[in-house]
C-alpha cells in the first residue's frame, strides 16, 4: 500500500437487511494509502455511504497484500471543496488511467470518502509472521 498508487481493497460495511437486522456487505473500491487511512473518490448517495452514515465502523483487506484490518468511515464531502484540494490531486495522480471516466467531479454528490484505520494484520512469510498494528497508538505487536 502507499507509494502513490491505487489499491484495490475490499470494504465491508454494516447495513440492514429487509427482515430490519444488521447484516454484513462488502464490495470492492479503489483506495489511494496515505499516513493511515485510505483514500476512495465515490458517490455520497452510494450503498456504501448511506451504510457508513449509520455505522461508520468498517473493515477492509487489500487484494494481494496481506494487510487486513478495522477503520472508521468519513464522508470529507465535495471533491471540489477546497478543502479537499490536496486530496484531490492525489487521488487523480494515483487514479490518472480512469478518474476522469468514473468521477464527474461537477455534481456535488462526488465526493470522498477516508477510511481512517484503527487497527490493522500484516502477514508475512505466508502466514508464519504477523504484525498486529494499533494505529492510534502507532504500536505493532509482532506474533508468531
Amino acid at each position: 500500500c502507499g507509494k502513490g498508487k491505487d489499491n484495490i481493497i475490499s470494504l465491508a460495511t454494516i447495513g440492514l437487511g429487509e427482515d430490519g437486522k444488521p447484516r454484513p456487505y462488502v464490495r470492492e473500491v479503489d483506495g489511494f494509502y496515505e499516513d493511515g487511512a485510505f483514500y476512495v473518490a465515490t458517490s455520497a448517495s452510494s450503498t456504501k455511504m448511506r451504510q457508513i452514515s449509520q455505522n461508520p465502523e468498517v473493515a477492509f483487506a487489500a487484494s494481494n497484500q496481506w494487510f487486513y484490518g478495522h477503520g472508521i468511515g468519513e464522508n470529507l464531502g465535495w471533491v471540489l471543496d477546497p478543502k479537499n484540494s490536496h486530496l484531490r490531486a492525489k487521488l487523480r495522480a494515483a487514479f490518472a488511467a480512469w478518474y476522469e471516466h468514473a468521477n464527474d467531479e461537477k455534481d456535488q454528490d462526488c465526493v470522498i470518502l477516508a477510511i481512517r484505520i484503527t487497527s490493522a494484520t500484516i502477514i508475512q512469510d505466508f502466514g508464519d509472521i504477523r504484525y498486529r498494528i494499533d494505529f492510534p497508538a502507532q504500536t505493532a505487536t509482532q506474533e508468531k
